[in-house]
């Protein structure tokens, strides 16, 4: 009799064990289908963020580096409109005019200047031999 107790207890046991088992296992089943269900989170590399503001940077370059140009450009067309100009200008110069005849029935006659005559003064040469 007591072994056959004994075998009983062990069976009640083991169908124990088996309950837990099973019932560890469908909790694990449910747990994994709710984190099927979840949404990854979205993340970002720091490579990703590094080549964007590189772009950015480029781009920022690059306009500038145009507008510069465009500025010389602008600049240069300027100097050239002013040069084209000057040398207008110049050549109005060098056409030959007749001077106006002068008036033979009054001569000239100069006058004195108001200003003092000015005074010679010997140079000062031993200022030279000192520095020899």
């Amino acid at each position: 009799m007591e072994n056959i107790a004994s075998t009983k207890y062990t069976l009640k046991a083991k169908d124990e064990v088996k309950e837990r088992l099973c019932d560890r296992s469908n909790k694990a089943t449910t747990k994994t289908l709710a984190k099927e269900n979840s949404k990854p989170q979205e993340f970002k590399l720091h490579t990703e963020q590094r080549a964007y503001k590189r772009a950015m940077f480029n781009y920022s370059v690059a306009t500038k580096l145009y507008i510069m140009e465009l500025q010389k450009k602008q600049i240069e067309k300027i100097q050239k409109i002013i040069e084209e100009e000057e040398i207008r200008m110049l050549r109005k110069e060098m056409i030959p005019r007749a001077q106006l005849m002068p008036f033979f029935d009054r001569p000239f006659f100069p006058q004195r200047s108001s200003r003092p005559l000015t005074i010679p003064r010997e140079p000062s040469f031993h200022m030279l031999n000192s520095k020899c």
